[in-house]
């Protein structure tokens, strides 16, 4: 299915010329240097295409002949390669191996048995030079760059034509005539489109999963003894055509490239989204979840925006977003494989709606300079010690990821890592609560149809969970606290917020005889008046059977946290009043 959906994206990209999707045989990739050259194979030039500085510096891409597989063995590229393969530079201490990669290079272009071409000519006529490296070192400075940059590649280009040689269009008939060749040969059956071929034994590298390996690693592929089946060797075990493999790992590698707009990174997965047909969903997701770029903050939110009024006014129902397909695919790496971490396939009206639900679900009451809306980054690492991304458990994030965009619970490992930093650091911070309410409010209508939720946006007077109203309690004992001693290094939740959360009944006693301490220090009548009617409303409500519980479970740990930040959101809101009154 994932291969299929694969290979069907890939035959709808390519047939938008706009796309940048590589036809069969080929790939686009960053070329850093070009050496062009006359007609008869004379070097004239050696240009680098790199742009922008320092970290920005990229090579310009360019459509060439797909890389080969590289392993220990010598494979040359066709008509691109590094130095040693390209030019015979000597780089490392082993000549007779640069000789021999050298040699697999120009026997590459010879395959072609095509001389005619004037590129393909001038090429193999430069090829032949014995002196070209000496020739080539007479352009001075450009010679040095490309030398010091030993891990760049390099390909030739003609004297006056725009394109590089394996761009030519006579060029890329050959190439792909090549390629094309033996793929209609009768053989197996394909597992994707079931259709009579020869099965491609080695499938090309899939690069830009976050912690893979830089050459690649694979999703598919059969390397120990274990792993195969009826004596079948490498890819026979899992039959797939010459034409399906190329056109599979030519959309995932699109998808993944720097330049897409169609990944993300959730944790340590690396996730990718397409339509079956072109929506705008596609485009969106990242503003979704991803951190906003510093040079416009406010994408995340005007995107959740756009989504709220979209599936408000029905726009996400109009068209055949009810039918079209929508995927989600999370990767990571596995030594030199790709683990495939979840794979989700939904209508594009219904991913809205849940994705809709999430934000919905994560709505707080918080400070007006925080951010309306959080990306799923920043609401993960809430949870991770020191705030580190790379922190963030392993599973979490995909785990998540997946739960949000199929309309399950959140994974219950998510509201104990964030009740566990709060203990830690004894902050309920925004994100942290956001995520709890979200956790709580989801887990109830899942069990729950009926309840739309349980823990509102802002304060509930109306609340009787023993859970939410000991956090309100805690946190106006702190308050008090607070204005009976101004300016005091540590607090009651600095001492007491892990065993008041966590075992009420052996705090809370000594909590309120301190209260009556420090109602003692404040000076403002008025103030006492005030937190005394507060403590009545919040104790008075508790049922007297539940008051003070010896322990609290995990969800009612999360209603303590969302209790105790609630109330002290009210007195924030409360004191910027009176200091606009005064």
């Amino acid at each position: 299915m994932i291969l299929q959906a694969l290979k069907e994206y890939y035959d709808r990209k390519s047939s938008e010329p706009e796309s940048k999707m590589a036809p069969l045989g080929f790939e686009y990739k960053e070329i850093p240097y070009i050496i062009t050259l006359k007609p008869d194979g004379t070097p004239i030039n050696i240009n680098s295409t790199y742009e922008g500085q320092g970290k920005n510096k990229r090579a310009k891409k360019f459509l060439i002949p797909q890389a080969v597989k590289k392993t220990s063995g010598v494979a040359a590229n066709l008509l691109w390669d590094n130095l040693e393969y390209a030019l015979g530079v000597l780089l490392k201490e082993a000549p007779e191996r640069v000789a021999k990669q050298h040699e697999a290079f120009k026997e590459k272009i010879q395959a072609l048995e095509n001389n005619q071409e004037q590129g393909l000519f001038a090429v193999s006529q430069f090829l032949i030079k014995e002196d070209k490296t000496e020739i080539l070192s007479g352009f001075g400075q450009a010679w040095q760059e490309l030398i010091e940059d030993k891990k760049a590649n390099v390909t030739f280009q003609l004297a006056k034509d725009t394109c590089i040689i394996s761009e030519r269009p006579e060029v890329k008939s050959i190439i792909s005539r090549a390629a094309d060749s033996g793929s209609h040969k009768d053989g197996t059956i394909c597992l994707v489109t079931g259709k009579q071929v020869s099965s491609e034994r080695l499938h090309p590298a899939i690069k830009g999963v976050y912690g893979a390996q830089t050459a690649g690693a694979n999703i598919v592929s059969f390397n120990l003894e274990a792993f195969k089946s009826f004596g079948k060797n490498q890819g026979d075990n899992a039959p797939m055509g010459k034409n399906t493999v190329f056109a599979y790992t030519t959309a995932l590698n699109y998808l993944l490239s720097r330049d897409s707009g169609q990944r993300m990174r959730v944790g340590d997965a690396s996730t990718v989204f397409w339509a079956e047909k072109a929506c705008d969903l596609e485009q969106q997701l990242p503003n979704f979840f991803g951190e906003p770029p510093k040079d416009d903050p406010d994408r995340g939110v005007k995107a959740v925006e756009s989504l709220f009024r979209s599936v408000e006014n029905g726009a996400y129902l109009e068209g055949d977003n009810k039918k079209n397909k929508f995927y989600v695919l999370g990767l990571s790496p596995n030594a030199a494989r790709i683990a495939v971490r979840f794979w989700i396939v939904d209508s594009v009206s219904n991913m809205a709606e849940k994705i809709k639900l999430h934000f919905e679900d994560i709505r707080i009451i918080h400070g007006p300079k925080e951010r309306e809306t959080l990306s799923l980054f920043r609401l993960l690492v809430s949870t991770a010690v020191l705030g580190k991304s790379e922190n963030i458990p392993p599973n979490l994030a995909g785990e998540t990821m997946r739960s949000i965009l199929q309309g399950l619970p959140y994974p219950q490992t998510l509201l104990m890592a964030a009740l566990r930093r709060i203990r830690t650091e004894q902050a309920v911070t925004y994100a942290r609560a956001s995520l709890i309410k979200a956790c709580i409010n989801l887990s109830i209508r899942f069990k729950h149809p009926h309840i739309k939720e349980e823990l509102h946006m802002s304060l509930d007077e109306n609340n009787t969970n023993i859970g939410y109203r000991l956090g309100r309690l805690f946190a106006t004992l702190e308050k008090i606290q607070q204005e009976a001693s101004p300016g005091i290094n540590a607090t009651i939740r600095d001492r007491f917020y892990s065993s008041a959360s966590m075992t009420p009944r052996t705090v809370f006693g000594n909590l309120l005889r301190l209260k009556n301490h420090h109602l003692s220090k404040l000076n403002n009548n008025g103030r006492k008046i005030y937190f005394e009617n507060l403590l009545n409303q919040i104790i008075n409500d508790i049922p007297a059977d539940l008051a003070f519980p010896a322990h609290l479970n995990i969800e009612d740990q999360g209603r303590f946290a969302i209790g105790y930040y609630h109330q002290m959101q009210k007195f924030f809101t409360k004191n910027t009043k009176n200091q606009k009154d005064k």
